[in-house]
């Protein structure tokens, strides 16, 4: 086996290993082991993550489980074991469709009709916010569709983005908390959210809106297009930090992009490499972090570099093919051209990137010469955002299927 396939693997090895780290049945099995649940409980499971997290409560009450509700993206669900009592919904992401409107309904009806006694889990992931929604009365589906094609496509990172869709719901911001009438509700969260605050992950269901101390929230006012900023004041207020419908909600976080990132440096030391773990948070434009994180790979140590973060891209009209992780990779790809034993791993933690089933792209030195001798052009594929056509014709997309996790990004870089 060459160096440079060597390379390859252990890269895939490292990913795997963070993705393990951050599984969403062992996560909830263990935070259920560590606080047993007393007594019948209900539970809502939604987002990318919820068939995971839903069998990891399945593995730990047992019998104690009187029913459920799980709701997740198209296709995440199949084959899962689902006891009798759960309902399964399928819904849109990371557009919301007419089945996110039904499982908002149907989130709403389980749990108005729990007993007034009972005990309720949530188990919330990223994907939580197109995945299940209650718009104002006079709101439409096709008019959540443009704010959201507007959101995705605008450059915002999601703390603004998911202040953005809080304005718009009957259920996001806490107001969903407002329907226990005083239920006691413990939510065990996997975070895909920059600073892991428990508001923001999956637009904050059951948490008040509460401004982060580090980074001020987006104003609103002024930055949205006219037609979308007429609609903000259209669902009903958000309950205040101090309401009592959170007095009985219990939150704890059981993932982060933090594990992910020190299961995959663990991983590289026991490989037998150099680690060097960037800690701060790569955000921003994906095509000039490409070129950055390969300009630190090249300039570096020839160490195993892990980076994590979430990355945004500003999509042309008609945008081909791809996500911000491949997007991100083609871009360095084109600076580590003709590089030898150099190779970078950019893949969401879901194994989804934007609206594909590939959860990112492993680039090497030699990406660029593959694509071309299959007739593509990196820099006109990145100029069209059209970055995972060239991937596919490189051989170079990383496909995982649903992870049963969602903690953002990571990005791994080794040189040797």
């Amino acid at each position: 086996m060459d160096e440079l396939t060597t390379m390859r693997r252990h890269l895939q090895q490292v990913y795997a290993a963070a993705l393990a780290a951050v599984d969403g049945r062992g996560c909830v099995r263990r935070a259920l082991q560590q606080q047993p649940a007393s007594g019948p409980v209900y539970t809502v499971a939604i987002g990318k993550a919820a068939p995971a997290m839903l069998r990891g409560a399945v593995d730990t009450l047992g019998e104690a489980l009187s029913g459920g509700l799980l709701i997740t993206k198209h296709g995440h669900a199949d084959g899962a074991a689902l006891p009798d009592s759960v309902r399964l919904m399928e819904a849109g992401h990371p557009w919301p469709d007419q089945a996110s409107l039904a499982a908002g309904e149907a989130l709403l009806d389980f749990v108005r009709a729990l007993p007034a006694d009972a005990r309720v889990l949530f188990l919330i992931s990223g994907g939580s916010s197109s995945l299940v929604e209650v718009l104002p009365e006079d709101m439409a589906l096709d008019e959540l569709h443009k704010a959201n094609d507007w959101l995705l496509g605008s450059g915002l990172d999601i703390h603004a983005v998911n202040q953005v869709r809080k304005a718009l719901s009957c259920i996001k911001g806490g107001r969903l908390a407002q329907q226990l009438q005083g239920r006691a509700a413990r939510v065990l969260l996997i975070s895909d959210v920059p600073g892991d605050d428990p508001a923001t992950i999956g637009s904050g269901l059951l948490v008040p809106e509460i401004p982060l101390a580090t980074e001020a929230p987006w104003n609103l006012s002024g930055g949205l297009p006219d037609w979308l900023e007429a609609r903000l004041d259209q669902a009903p207020p958000a309950p205040e930090e101090d309401d009592p419908c959170f007095e009985t909600v219990e939150l704890e976080i059981v993932a982060t992009l933090g594990d992910a990132t020190a299961a995959a440096a663990r991983q590289g030391r026991e490989l037998g490499y150099n680690v060097y773990e960037h800690h701060p948070f790569i955000r921003g434009d994906a095509l000039l972090l490409g070129r950055q994180l390969a300009a630190e790979l090249l300039q570096g140590p020839k160490v195993l570099h892990v980076w994590g973060g979430e990355t945004t891209v500003r999509l042309p009209n008609n945008p081909g093919r791809g996500g911000r992780n491949q997007h991100l990779a083609l871009s360095a790809a084109v600076e580590l051209d003709g590089r030898k034993n150099v190779a970078l791993l950019a893949a969401g933690t879901d194994g989804s990137d934007g609206p594909t089933q590939d959860a990112g792209a492993l680039v090497d030195g030699a990406t660029v010469r593959r694509g071309r001798m299959a007739g593509m052009n990196a820099r006109r594929c990145l100029a069209a955002a059209n970055a995972g056509s060239f991937l596919e014709a490189s051989g170079d997309l990383i496909q995982t299927g649903p992870t049963g996790t969602n903690v953002m990004d990571l990005m791994l870089g080794l040189r040797r």
